[in-house]
């Protein structure tokens, strides 16, 4: 692999100084946080992210102008500083580079999304890696052996050809213990010692792997890193009377407490032990002087901890158990079994009522708790000895974080997994619906408005619209349908659609629009961008009505401009720092209940009373806004009503725009001559269209997939039009439409598909190619065939 020697210009040092001064601006926050342990590995992520994005820029401009390679082992030994798990793959899915916490955390050097994972997991990968292809950035949290790994991946290269996977084992997962190691040897073991209490950090075999001050010095004489690695038992002694000194002081120092706190899960944990003064050990319980040392070491551990004494009540709990437990400062609970679901009270009572009666090492159990009945949490029960009127240790995790990022994830994917069901529901409906119309179309032309059949042939061919109707909201949710976008103003939108709002909101609900200044034209459709208004408009006016029958509410419209700064402020995951456009609809209606508003954007959802709602409204919203490369979020409390909030990235005034896709103008006169060459797999769909062209006066020629048609070519000579659907068995439309242009290069073509034109077209590389949208009427049809052939 060539290296390349770049130079330095004054654009580059500017990069190195940029670079250092992040860093620089990094530790100083942390210095004066005073938090050793998230500088330690803040830090080195700023050093490793300052020095590739130095290195990124320095080698950028050579590889544009020279043409050269990248230094790929300079970019494996910067990645190799990281913690995280890193690897890089190419457009072909080629495993480019990786370090060696890669083939640490895989066993090896495997390419990604195919890495040893869950079959889910893998599939989540997929996902990941094709969502950073489309929008630049990809993120999921995976569980990998009972540790959270979170993943980032996301689209780099001077061509944007590249993919940077990265797996972060997150510290408290990575290892508590050398959290808490950090800890002992820090300012918290420094703040343990003045309070008397000497701590260490015991691995599986005895041997100490951090200490405080106060114990290395008191035990060993020595600094805290020179006592790491000894056995920790040879530091001990025992007198006749089983009181126990340090072998250093002899019989004649002061009588110790031996106090284990198991405050990591698992067998092969490392355990924490805190040694407290007593003088008065003659008697088998601690002194109130040494039960106070072990409140507050409770109440400094960053882990949720719980004291409960014999009787299963709570005697403490520090900060983080509180937190991570939910617990109301104004009603702390009496009992454990308080924070719990009914359905786990009896187990957790009786958990503990076996540890208190001297129930030996500690077991770990699945809980719900009651702000979050779904979520179940791990609860580390352990019994205690030698704390005076505490008999039982509780640990609890903080893991709302991660049940967040989880929820995150897992929502994300059902939209998409259902979005996909939805698209090609609506595709293959779509062709039983072309079917229907046409053969309604043909019955039409052989009977007149007076027959007594004419009028339920056309009930059936209206009720036809009406479903072809639902399919495009279901095309509209999967992100599936035909836009036309336009480089637009929000504004002009919500002016095009004012008088509409006035006459939906009645005289009840006052309609209130205000626009922000400096707004950034968006890109998107102008027709779309109204349906969504209108959708969230009359979901406000009924949660509106709804919540006060006799009206005197708001709906209120804004449009206003948000910077990557005030994007970064709001410390969403989800929407990345950029420019955006906003559009925020809210109302004073009853809001949305917490256990609805997950589920609001899913199709066929509604509150509404039955066959007042299809429940496509918020779901066609969702998924307009989602194809237009934008952001829906949801905002609710119960009796203050709900805000919608949709972020349109800005138009950049240099990118290059599309252009409109071409609308041949529609023809006067749809009878025509010469021969179509018809390709469909769809028997149903094929036999109207031939009977429909064929009425218009064409001579057509009907094949069942694109091999067939080649064949026809091959026998028939060169058709005056092309017609063909695009996905079809063997040999698919675009692929027979090639190789049909290659023997007779300007043969007019139709697409129809029931899938969307845009995605369709950045698929289809073929010029001079018009699109029919299914389902189609006869009349479509024919005029489609004539404007193609004029």
């Amino acid at each position: 692999m060539a290296a390349v020697a770049p130079t330095m210009t004054p654009t580059r040092t500017a990069a190195l100084v940029a670079a250092a001064a992040g860093l620089l601006a990094a530790l100083v926050v942390l210095w004066a946080l005073d938090n050793a342990v998230v500088a330690a590995g803040v830090v080195v992520a700023a050093l490793v992210l300052a020095g590739a994005v130095a290195v990124w820029r320095l080698l950028t401009p050579a590889m544009a102008a020279g043409g050269h390679d990248t230094d790929w082992s300079l970019a494996r030994s910067l990645a190799a500083a990281s913690d995280d798990a890193v690897a890089v793959t190419d457009r072909a899915g080629r495993l480019v580079c990786a370090n060696d916490a890669w083939a640490a955390l895989f066993g090896g050097f495997p390419t990604p999304p195919g890495v040893p994972l869950a079959d889910a997991d893998v599939t989540t990968l997929g996902t990941v890696g094709r969502t950073a292809w489309r929008d630049g950035e990809g993120r999921a949290v995976l569980d990998r052996d009972g540790r959270r790994v979170a993943v980032v991946v996301t689209r780099a290269g001077a061509e944007a050809d590249m993919l940077v996977w990265r797996f972060a084992v997150t510290p408290a997962a990575r290892d508590g213990g050398a959290t808490l190691a950090h800890m002992l040897t820090g300012a918290a073991g420094e703040r343990l010692g003045a309070g008397g209490v000497m701590a260490a950090m015991i691995d599986v075999d005895g041997r100490i792997t951090a200490a405080n001050a106060v114990l290395a010095q008191r035990a060993f004489g020595d600094t805290p890193a020179a006592v790491a690695g000894r056995d920790f038992a040879h530091l001990l002694i025992t007198d006749s009377r089983g009181l126990v000194r340090f072998e250093r002081e002899g019989l004649e120092g002061a009588p110790l407490r031996v106090v284990q706190l198991p405050v990591l899960p698992g067998d092969d944990a490392p355990l924490l032990v805190a040694l407290l003064d007593d003088e008065v050990a003659k008697v088998p319980a601690i002194g109130g002087s040494a039960s106070a040392h072990v409140r507050s070491l409770v109440s400094l551990m960053p882990f949720g901890m719980a004291l409960v004494d014999r009787d299963g009540r709570f005697l403490q709990m520090n900060d983080a158990f509180a937190r991570a437990a939910q617990v109301d400062p104004g009603a702390p609970p009496l009992y454990p079994g308080d924070l719990v679901v009914r359905e786990d009270k009896a187990a957790v009572a009786d958990a503990i009522r076996r540890f208190a009666g001297g129930a030996a090492h500690s077991a770990d159990m699945a809980v719900r708790l009651k702000p979050h009945p779904d979520e179940p949490v791990a609860l580390t029960i352990a019994g205690a000895r030698g704390l005076g009127d505490a008999a039982v240790l509780l640990s609890l995790k903080d893991n709302s974080e991660e049940s967040r990022l989880k929820r995150e994830v897992a929502q994300a994917t059902k939209m998409q997994a259902v979005g996909q069901l939805a698209g090609g529901v609506a595709h293959d409906f779509n062709n039983i619906l072309t079917a229907i119309i046409g053969h309604c179309d043909l019955m039409l032309m052989r009977h007149s408005p007076g027959d007594s059949d004419y009028d339920d042939i056309q009930q059936i061919r209206a009720n036809s619209n009406r479903a072809a109707s639902l399919t495009r909201q279901l095309l509209a949710f999967s992100r599936q349908q035909t836009l036309r976008p336009q480089v637009l103003q929000l504004p002009d939108v919500v002016a095009e659609v004012s008088n509409l709002l006035k006459r939906l909101m009645g005289e009840t609900v006052k309609l209130v629009v205000a626009h922000g200044r400096s707004l950034g034209a968006v890109r998107a459709d102008p027709g779309q961008l109204e349906q969504v208004v209108v959708n969230l408009a009359v979901n406000a006016r009924d949660a509106i009505l709804q919540h006060n029958p006799r009206g005197g509410g708001t709906l209120t419209i804004t449009t206003k401009s948000v910077t990557p700064a005030e994007v970064r402020a709001l410390g969403n995951d989800v929407l990345p720092p950029a420019d955006y456009t906003a559009l925020v609809v809210s109302d004073t209606g009853a809001g949305i209940p917490p256990d609805i508003i997950g589920k609001i954007f899913e199709p066929f959802f509604t509150t509404k009373e039955l066959g007042k709602g299809t429940g496509l409204g918020l779901s066609t919203v969702y998924g307009i806004v989602k194809q237009s490369g934008g952001w829906i979020f949801a905002d609710s409390k119960p009796g203050q009503g709900a805000t919608f909030t949709i972020y349109l990235p800005v138009h950049a005034a240099g990118a290059p725009a599309r252009l409109p896709v071409r609308t041949p103008p529609r023809p006067t006169e749809t009878w025509g001559t010469g021969t179509v060459l018809l390709v469909e797999d769809e028997e149903m769909v094929r036999a109207v269209a031939e009977r429909a062209l064929a009425r218009q006066g064409y001579s057509v020629l009907t094949a069942e997939h694109g091999e067939a048609a080649l064949e026809l070519l091959e026998t028939s000579g060169r058709p005056d039009l092309l017609i063909s659907d695009v996905v079809m068995p063997t040999m698919d439309g675009p692929t027979m439409v090639a190789k049909a242009r290659e023997r007779y290069p300007d043969l007019p073509v139709i697409f129809m598909s029931g899938y969307a034109e845009e995605q369709l077209r950045k698929s289809i590389d073929l010029e001079n190619v018009n699109f029919l949208p299914k389902p189609f009427s006869v009349q479509q049809l024919a005029e489609a065939a004539r404007a193609a052939l004029t």
